[in-house]
């Protein structure tokens, strides 16, 4: 809910995702997945409903087929899968499924991935893109060749390499077109991922760079880049990191974006900067991760300080808190919490100057 129009949300949502994954015959799988998502209370606007006076929750009521996907691992080390299938890239931040939604991200695609840990522990995945299917329920035609090249540096992490070059080729995307390159050198994953410095303590780190530019339908030259840093400890249960993401911006159309990303995942829970503010932002965040009862409990908090990517505008700051329980392998409840307070640097800009908080409570059922 908002400090001002739109009206507050409510919503109470139910997910089925169920699937059917086929035997292995001579090196061919094939799987096929439908999911539905039904809204018992729909006083949001789901962005497919209709109710525009209220704010957004991004979970529209729908049934669709999710994934179909055929695969072959016939050739050593490799494996070819193609249809529409999930896929997911280091960290989200280029390509991944928006998993936090009720409505998964998935791709009509060929995906090519070789992992040979003797040669290097070098990991490759090339792949064309062809079709978007979002969580919104929409699909978006693309035409988009990918590349990740990923080697593993022993014990002290992951130095990859990639490029996306996505061409939307409808009208109405043709500003999403764009081409990215980037380097990234990581040791960190997700909770308990650290370069041990003793048996109860250790370091975790993440070093990136991207440049993106104009492509294909793209109508609006430009020329930007991003910037990923983060550094953290790691202390018996507890993992604390300091980190700065900064993507630049030239103006309108002009700024660093990431469309087939998680965008959720970052610059806030709150999602008041899924598409970069044309003055670029600069997220100035601290995190601290608690694992607890044997891994069954995390607890993480983070608190973000937004501004322009000088440094000059400030947007606001952002409390992130969640709660993790799991309950054996097949259940799990979460509670989060983004309270976003809006500092008053220009009124015109409704969404990134209003004060926003969200509050979930989800359960999960997986067999």
């Amino acid at each position: 809910f908002r400090g001002q129009f739109p009206h507050t949300a409510n919503a109470f949502t139910s997910r089925l995702r169920a699937g059917l994954l086929s035997p292995t015959f001579h090196g061919i799988q094939g799987y096929a997945e439908y999911e539905g998502n039904l809204a018992m209370v729909d006083e949001y606007n789901s962005l497919r409903n209709g109710n525009a006076g209220y704010s957004t929750v991004a979970d529209p009521e729908k049934s669709e087929l999710n994934q179909l996907w055929i695969s072959y691992t016939g050739i050593p080390d490799t494996t070819i899968k193609g249809g529409r299938q999930r896929i997911k890239l280091d960290d989200d931040r280029f390509i991944g499924n928006v998993g936090w939604r009720q409505m998964e991200t998935t791709f009509d695609s060929v995906l090519i991935t070789h992992n040979n840990q003797q040669l290097f522990g070098l990991t490759v995945n090339a792949g064309y893109i062809g079709n978007v299917q979002t969580f919104t329920a929409t699909n978006e035609h693309i035409e988009a060749p990918i590349l990740n090249v990923n080697y593993k540096v022993g014990d002290y992490g992951n130095v990859v390499g990639y490029g996306y070059w996505l061409d939307y080729t409808e009208r109405e995307n043709y500003e999403k077109s764009s081409q990215t390159y980037g380097l990234r050198m990581t040791n960190f994953q997700k909770p308990g991922d650290t370069y041990k410095l003793s048996d109860n303590y250790g370091v975790v780190y993440t070093a990136e760079w991207s440049h993106q530019e104009d492509y294909g339908h793209g109508p609006t030259k430009y020329s930007v880049d991003r910037l990923n840093l983060m550094g953290g400890l790691t202390a018996y249960n507890l993992t604390f990191q300091g980190a700065v993401e900064q993507l630049d911006g030239k103006g309108t159309n002009k700024t660093f974006d990431t469309p087939l990303g998680t965008n959720h995942a970052f610059q806030g829970w709150a999602d008041l900067f899924l598409v970069t503010p044309k003055n670029g932002i600069r997220d100035v965040f601290a995190t601290m991760i608690g694992t607890f009862d044997r891994g069954d409990v995390i607890l993480t908090g983070t608190y973000h300080n937004f501004t322009d990517d000088t440094g000059q505008i400030k947007y606001g700051d952002e409390w992130d808190l969640s709660a993790l329980k799991k309950f054996g392998k097949h259940y799990s409840i979460l509670a989060k919490y983004a309270y976003y307070a809006a500092d008053d640097y220009n009124a015109a800009d409704t969404f990134v100057n209003t004060d926003t908080q969200k509050i979930w409570l989800q359960g999960n059922i997986t067999f």
